[in-house]
């Protein structure tokens, strides 16, 4: 198994409606790309984020799961609807478990 890390920082802008609708759209991933496992995401709530304020964990089957999740369409529309609503910062991290 593969665990996928997620942290988003986005801009003051970005509403709060915005950020819950990105992770109602990320959410969705699990359903249309092949290798997801399980999916969790949520808006922080701790004070030692430095300013990130979504995680995401998604587990794949394997390696070549999370290298077709990436560049897989549905993924991409999440990303850019990202990008559209102010994300400023992202940090990842995947290790095998």
């Amino acid at each position: 198994m593969v665990e996928h890390i997620v942290l988003l920082k986005f801009s003051p802008e970005t509403t709060i409606e915005q950020k819950q609708e990105a992770i109602s759209r990320t959410l969705l991933l699990k359903e249309v790309i092949p290798g997801i496992m399980d999916i969790q995401q949520g808006i922080n709530f701790s004070n030692r984020s430095k300013g990130f304020e979504i995680g995401l964990t998604v587990r794949f089957e394997d390696r070549t799961s999370l290298e077709n999740y990436g560049p897989h369409p549905a993924h991409q529309e999440v990303f850019a609807y990202l990008q559209e609503i102010g994300v400023e910062d992202i940090i990842v991290v995947d290790f095998e478990c």
